[in-house]
């Protein structure tokens, strides 16, 4: 959350350095997470986004709003009233209303959103060659079916679907949710050699194209 903080501080910095025409640029931050029962809600980097938009101007246009993977998102805004939509495609259930959003100054605001599933008591192993996860997978939405369970093993914190060095997966055929399951993968040499690796589970809904993740454990090798 720090680090998505300072680059939004950063670019309200830099929109101040091209001011030009009398036009002031934004000054303010929208910040806060994605969240379920008041935990953050991982998801890949980027790949999911919020909209904001603004009304009373005679060009109204959507801001779009990336989150990044352990649910943060920010963005550097005028003062105002502002709707807040969270979009379909993400991993958790439609929702059609708007969030009323005043921002004024820097302004923190939670986004609550109800995944299809969710991933319970996740904790790694090393075990030889292997990184072993147990998870429980958890089902919320009542009328999600459960597509697969995969384990990333990644060389930085952003470590996801398509940011990794070795995955392996358990499909639906093979999984209760509620009951604790084992998942592993071999390492790769090219892991090995860095020393450290960073591991994550996500799973994913039938239909839907993006997974909810755990959080990204960092693992020594040595």
């Amino acid at each position: 959350m720090k680090k998505i903080f300072l680059a939004a501080i950063l670019s309200c910095m830099a929109l101040a350095g091209c001011e030009y025409d009398n036009y002031e640029a934004p000054t303010s931050i929208l910040s806060g997470k994605v969240t379920y029962q008041n935990e953050p809600v991982g998801v890949r980097s980027n790949a999911v986004q919020l909209e904001l938009w603004q009304d009373g101007y005679a060009l109204s246009a959507k801001i779009a709003v990336s989150i990044d993977q352990d649910g943060s998102y920010s963005a550097c805004l005028f003062d105002g009233n502002y709707k807040l939509v969270r979009l379909a495609g993400a991993p958790w259930e439609n929702l059609t209303d708007t969030i009323p959003v005043t921002v004024k100054g820097n302004t923190v605001v939670d986004v609550p959103v109800t995944p299809y599933f969710v991933l319970r008591n996740v904790a790694f192993q090393k075990a030889g060659d292997l990184i072993a996860a147990t998870f429980a997978v958890e089902k919320v939405g009542a009328s999600a079916s459960l597509g697969l369970v995969r384990l990333y093993l990644g060389k930085t914190v952003l470590t996801d679907q398509n940011n990794n060095a070795a995955n392996a997966t358990l499909n639906a055929a093979d999984l209760t949710p509620g009951q604790t399951v084992t998942l592993s993968v071999p390492i790769p040499a090219s892991l090995l050699t860095a020393g450290y690796l960073f591991a994550r589970v996500g799973v994913q809904t039938a239909g839907v194209g993006e997974l909810y993740y755990s959080e990204s454990q960092k693992i020594s090798l040595k």
